[in-house]
């Protein structure tokens, strides 16, 4: 009944020989090893998973391990073998196999390989007999058994209860279960899924698989690293790099894939696992220990846990042309139907960690593009100022790349610049290049790199394939990482849900349209895009309008005009300010409106005296500075870091004291009133800007706040409505002190709230914004058109 197991042993380790894996303490003794792969005959199994088992087995035949290999389906043994055999027919053998050898080897794999049906749970206690008998008639001892998930994601909890309550191999011997991305599409998915996992396998028997890790140049990073530290230790770091670019290219629309393609878009498709994974490697702290797992898997846990939230701002998105007919060809969708799922992103990415601050992580990926490639690229500065020769290596890029492939140069490679350093082979497997096509990579020739390629190149999946059988955990992702990841991730995709991604023809035509560029911490489009221009009526007539509103002075327009008027006021006001005092005293409040404002000063008013100017708080909600929620934290990504402002003009809301948050024996509050009157004449600022909310509150003073308590007080704890509740906010004494008042309003859903101001005179207790009056000074408002008109 059985056929004769043919032996076979995986790369020997010591480890192993000690019956012993670093991951968690499985027995890894010598016997028989049940292999799995579920969803079988499907696209990933046809294409890459067989060829993958039948690699690692055709090149470690003839030692201690015995295997069987089992293909599992839906359909029946009948319909399923022949669909099987037809794609082990086709494998083909590693090169270095005569063809005598390999003849005899595919024979032996397909004699070990056989159809059998998992659909229900009977199927698999069948599966769980089938392999317990033959272990008894051939006198096996179990190893373990390895199920490979090449199935949809939806389906992984319920093959994983029936492998848990049908199939679990006997005791002693391990389990291993590898999962294929995508592990959920979002953080709340990918949460519920390992929920749903946990319950029926241990962590340490899940291998989540992200086949760019098997992939050899990524696989090396680490070690080039390692190998080449006293020439890189003192340049990798943010004196020394310019810049970190990680881009996969490619050539191929979506056909064939939009069911899943117009779910999941790009960035999950993409960044959010392969680019994110590739990231980690380049930043993260090259361990002690190159053979600790769980040292690697920590060190990269650290590095997505210091990349900053990346805002709407800092992403550019793009769509190839044909991809809505696409999506309306394959999804049954009315020709008036169209997507906004994007095909292509570019990004920046800035890190809190102090080796890289400040280092833009330029991170892109895009369909239906010129050129199908892959790399990393660390570009180094040159502060080489080159006089004459500029031809000279010396005047030329400095560069490492880690080249995984395609492209011009064709085949996998480690690339330094000659005028960096002459890097050590990363292993006996790697061999130096010196012979060069006369082509460039990246700005340089080839024969200005020193450039080392796999003497052998192994598919990703044979790689990863072996990594399992070794418990090489760090090969694959853990469930922290994967939560850190989709933690970084959710945030942006779901701000981006509803933007029109650019149109682009795709492949060469797209010429330069996708190139994007960075200012300060935010990126756009090199290129305007070529639109046909709708007539939008008589607002394209409306310029900056300035009038009366509520017995004060009001400046309107359109969002982008009143942005800037208000920054060239601000700025105007600045240059007074400092001219007369030496010093320009601004307090800012929090909030979405702001933000607008910020980048405009940061990236457009280049002349704006920051160097003389004091940056204070209006009001801050009551958590660590560093959280998203915290207004500093938004005033200094938006602003504060990307222009030049001495340290100690910064001046946050001290509502973190004596690891508590505003506690009104800590004193903040008072803390602060006493900063603001040591630093300014008569606690006067010469700006203070304010929002409104659409109950009527600005700054921290609400409308259930006791505002007529604060008396002569600067600053005051308050209470919010909304999470977080606890504010500290400046009293409406300090507010009304200043010299001058900017209230900005923005948005259609402020319409009816300035509409009801218009019709208040004087104070309203249910309208907080109405208390602001100042003594001595004036008060500006300024509404958009939105806001203004409805």
């Amino acid at each position: 009944m059985w056929k004769t197991t043919w032996c076979l042993m995986v790369l020997t380790t010591t480890c192993w020989h000690r019956g012993y894996t670093e991951e968690g303490g499985n027995v890894e003794n010598p016997g028989h090893v049940s292999v799995v792969i579920v969803g079988a005959t499907g696209d990933l199994a046809r294409k890459y998973l067989w060829q993958g088992f039948f690699h690692f087995y055709a090149t470690n035949v003839g030692k201690s391990y015995t295997f069987s290999f089992y293909g599992g389906g839906l359909a029946s043994a009948e319909k399923g073998t022949p669909l099987l055999f037809g794609i082990l027919k086709e494998l083909t053998c590693p090169s270095e196999l005569t063809a005598e050898r390999c003849a005899l080897v595919k024979d032996q794999f397909l004699r070990l390989s056989q159809y059998v049906q998992v659909k229900t749970s009977e199927d698999y206690e069948n599966l769980n007999r089938q392999i317990q008998q033959q272990l008894e008639q051939e006198g096996l001892v179990e190893a373990g058994r390895l199920f490979y998930m090449s199935i949809p994601a939806f389906a992984y909890a319920d093959v994983a209860e029936k492998i848990n309550s049908s199939c679990r191999p006997s005791a002693g011997a391990w389990l291993k279960v590898v999962l294929e991305k995508p592990f959920g599409h979002d953080l709340g998915s990918a949460q519920l899924l390992t929920t749903q996992l946990g319950a029926f396998l241990q962590e340490q028997e899940m291998y989540r698989i992200d086949h760019y890790l098997g992939k050899q140049v990524v696989s090396q990073i680490l070690p080039f690293r390692k190998k080449n530290n006293k020439f890189l230790e003192p340049i990798w770091n943010k004196h020394q790099i310019e810049r970190i670019e990680i881009v996969l290219k490619e050539t191929l629309d979506c056909k064939g894939r939009i069911q899943f393609y117009d779910q999941y878009g790009v960035i999950r498709d993409i960044l959010q696992n392969h680019l994110t994974e590739i990231m980690t490697l380049t930043m993260m702290k090259v361990p002690a220990n190159l053979s600790s797992s769980q040292e690697i898997l920590q060190n990269k846990l650290k590095v997505l846990s210091g990349i900053q939230h990346i805002e709407k701002s800092s992403v550019v998105v793009g769509q190839y042309q044909g991809y809505t007919t696409e999506v309306q060809e394959e999804l049954n969708k009315t020709k008036d139907d169209f997507s906004l799922t994007p095909t292509f992103a570019g990004m920046v990415i800035f890190s809190t960690n102090p080796q890289y601050e400040g280092i833009p992580i330029f991170m892109t990926s895009g369909k239906m593009l010129d050129e199908r490639v892959g790399y990393v690229r660390i570009l180094f500065k040159n502060n080489i100022f080159c006089i004459q020769n500029y031809n000279n290596v010396q005047c030329k890029p400095q560069q490492i790349i880690f080249y995984l492939g395609h492209g011009e140069l064709q085949y996998p490679a480690i690339l330094v610049s000659k005028n960096l350093f002459k890097p050590a082979l990363v292993n006996s497997g790697w061999k130096e290049v010196t012979e060069h096509k006369d082509i460039s990579i990246l700005g340089l020739a080839l024969s200005d790199y020193y450039i080392q390629t796999p003497v052998s190149p192994r598919e990703p999946y044979y790689e990863l394939i072996s990594n399992v059988f070794h418990g090489r955990k760090d090969s694959f992702v853990s469930v922290e990482n994967l939560m850190a990841s989709w933690a970084f991730w959710t945030p942006l995709l779901d701000s981006l849900a509803h933007t029109y991604p650019r149109v682009y023809p795709g492949g060469v035509a797209s010429g330069n349209l996708l190139n994007f560029q960075l200012h300060g911490r935010q990126v756009a489009f090199a290129n305007e895009a070529l639109v046909n221009v709708i007539q939008q009526g008589q607002e394209e007539n409306f310029q900056v309008m300035q009038g009366k509103y509520r017995s004060a002075e009001m400046v309107s327009a359109w969002a982008k005009e009143l942005v800037e008027r208000l920054a060239s006021d601000l700025q105007a006001v600045a240059e007074e300010a400092v001219q007369k005092s030496g010093r320009f005293h601004l307090a800012l409040s929090g909030g979405s409106s702001p933000i607008a404002l910020f980048l405009q000063l940061a990236l457009h008013q280049y002349t704006f005296p920051w160097s003389s100017t004091h940056v204070w708080l209006a009001d801050e909600r009551c958590v660590p500075p560093n959280e998203v929620d915290s207004n500093f934290r938004s005033i200094h990504d938006q602003l504060l870091q990307i222009v030049r402002i001495p340290y100690f003009n910064i001046h946050p809301m001290p509502v973190q004291l004596n690891e508590r948050l505003c506690v009104d024996e800590d004193g903040g509050a008072l803390l602060y009133e006493n900063e603001i009157k040591r630093h300014m004449n008569a606690s006067s600022f010469h700006y203070v800007l304010l929002g409104v909310g659409q109950d009527g509150h600005t700054a921290s003073l609400f409308q259930e706040s006791k505002l007529d308590d604060h008396g002569e007080r600067l600053v005051t704890l308050t209470e919010s409505p909304v999470k977080p509740h606890q504010r500290m906010s400046l009293t409406f004494t300090a507010i009304n002190k200043a010299r001058r008042v900017g209230v900005l309003v923005m948005g259609k859903r402020k319409h009816e709230l300035v509409t009801q101001l218009s019709r208040i005179k004087g104070e309203s207790s249910k309208y907080p914004i109405t208390r602001v009056q100042p003594t001595n000074g004036t008060l500006t408002w300024y509404i958009d058109y939105d806001a203004l008109l409805g």
